[in-house]
C-alpha cells in the first residue's frame, strides 16, 4: 500500500533498537525522509546503517537525551518543523513499588509524560498552520490493563495518555491527529528486562514461553509488526483516525 507520506519529513525519538527502529524503518521504507534519536552514538550509527541497507533510504542520526531540555533543543534543531513525530522512550525501571521514591517517580513522568508532551508542544503549531500532522506516542498496553511490577510505567504513561486523549480532540479539525500505539508482549529488551523482574533467577526462556503461551496468537509480537501500524497511523490514510490508545 502506498501510505501517501513520501517525502513528508519524521522525528523517531529512540530509534536506536526495539520498537522504535521498526517504526523508523517502516517510514523510511514508505519515502520519509527520517531523523532517528538515541541517547548513545554507537548504536544510533549502527541503527542508522541497517535502515539505510533495509530500505535504500538514508536516515540522519542525532545523538540526544530527549528527557533534558537540551536534548529535545538538539534535535529539534535538526529537523524543527517535521511532519510527523514518533514519542518513543525506553520505559521506566521494573521493580517493586517498595522501591519507588520521589525521585524514582520525578525521573518516570519526565521520561514517559513530560518529554513528549514538551516534543508535541513545539511542533504541534507548525502542523496546525500546514493542516497536516501526525504524532504517534509509543506508550504501553500497560494504560489500560496495569502490570504488576510496572508501576512507574503504568502511573507516567497512564498521564500522558489523558493529556493527548484531551489534546487530540483540539487539533483533529486542522488534519492532525495523535495517537497511542499500546504494545503489548513484543520481542523486545523490555519485554526480556520484565520476564526477568518476574522470574528472578530463574529461567528467562521459559517465562518468555509462559507469556506466549498467554497470548491468542500463541507467540510474542515482533517490533515491525508494531513498525508497520506505526507507519499507517501516520499515514495519509489515516486521518480519520485520532484520540485512539
Amino acid at each position: 500500500m502506498d501510505l501517501g507520506i513520501s517525502g513528508r519529513t519524521a522525528i523517531v525519538c529512540g530509534s536506536s533498537s526495539g520498537i522504535g527502529h521498526a517504526c523508523a524503518r517502516a517510514l523510511a521504507a514508505a519515502g520519509v525522509s527520517v531523523i532517528i534519536n538515541g541517547r548513545r552514538e554507537a548504536p544510533l550509527a549502527d541503527a542508522a546503517k541497517a535502515i539505510a541497507e533495509h530500505t535504500g533510504n538514508a536516515v540522519q542520526a542525532i545523538v540526544a537525551d530527549v528527557a533534558t531540555a537540551e536534548g529535545r533543543a538538539t534535535l529539534l534543531a535538526a529537523c524543527h518543523d517535521p511532519d510527523i513525530l514518533i514519542n518513543n522512550a525506553a520505559g521506566p525501571p521494573v521493580g517493586s513499588w517498595r522501591d519507588f521514591d520521589e525521585t524514582a517517580w520525578y525521573d518516570a513522568l519526565r521520561i514517559s509524560m513530560i518529554s513528549p508532551i514538551e516534543l508535541t508542544r513545539s511542533v504541534l503549531d507548525a502542523m496546525i498552520a500546514r493542516r497536516w500532522g501526525r504524532i504517534v506516542n509509543i506508550t504501553s498496553s500497560a494504560t489500560k490493563a496495569p502490570l504488576p511490577m510496572l508501576g512507574l510505567s503504568n502511573g507516567a504513561r497512564s498521564g500522558l495518555t489523558g493529556y493527548v486523549a484531551g489534546l487530540a480532540r483540539e487539533v483533529a479539525a486542522f488534519g492532525v491527529t495523535i495517537n497511542n500505539l499500546l504494545p503489548g508482549k513484543i520481542e523486545t529488551d523490555r519485554l526480556r528486562s520484565y520476564a526477568r523482574a518476574v522470574v528472578g533467577n530463574g529461567d528467562l526462556s521459559a517465562a518468555i514461553d509462559v507469556i506466549a503461551s498467554e497470548i491468542p496468537a500463541g507467540r510474542v509480537g515482533r517490533p515491525e509488526e508494531m513498525g508497520a501500524y506505526c507507519a499507517f497511523l501516520a499515514s495519509e490514510h489515516a486521518g480519520f483516525v485520532t484520540g485512539q490508545y
